[in-house]
């Protein structure tokens, strides 16, 4: 696993710390589980678009096959 350092404003950094008190986690892991859940999003969003269309046009790719 690597470690990477960010800068934050005292504001944000005061926001993420009443968050991960609020979640009753360390600021740490509020911020890594972000980072993970952004990661996953796009993919998600994607595979929800492609199963949209598959599912719209499922009679016409079976009139084509």
């Amino acid at each position: 696993m690597s470690t990477i350092t960010i800068a934050l404003s005292d504001d944000h950094l005061q926001k993420l710390q009443e968050m991960a008190i609020h979640f009753q986690v360390a600021p740490e892991e509020l911020v890594r589980v972000s980072i993970e859940e952004l990661l996953a999003r796009p993919e998600e969003e994607f595979r929800k678009a492609l199963e949209y269309v598959l599912r719209k046009n499922a009679e016409l790719y079976r009139r084509l096959a």
